[in-house]
């Protein structure tokens, strides 16, 4: 697995990393303990390079960390963790 540099940005509720100079980001809200995944945001510039993905594992590993249940409103989120099913508890 590469190393990435996503930080969360808990003011702005995102997850986020700039590539070569574009933010790109998964916006969020939590609620108690459920964390609902809104959004991934990668500019098309830096597309196809696994980002919105790396976001998302982020994302929802911090989540497993913190306890959380996850909602993925966003298509993507949702679509990621039917691939990934050790992931599929979370939403449980």
């Amino acid at each position: 697995m590469r190393q990435i540099d996503i930080e969360l940005n808990a003011d702005e509720n995102r997850f986020e990393i700039t590539v070569d100079g574009h933010l790109c980001i998964l916006e969020f809200e939590l609620d108690g303990d459920v964390i609902h995944m809104n959004h991934v945001r990668v500019p098309k510039a830096v597309g196809g390079r696994g980002i919105a993905g790396d976001l998302t594992r982020h994302a929802l590993d911090h989540a497993r960390s913190q306890g959380w249940k996850v909602v993925p409103n966003c298509p993507y989120v949702a679509r990621w963790i039917e691939r990934h099913p050790e992931y599929q508890s979370l939403t449980g």
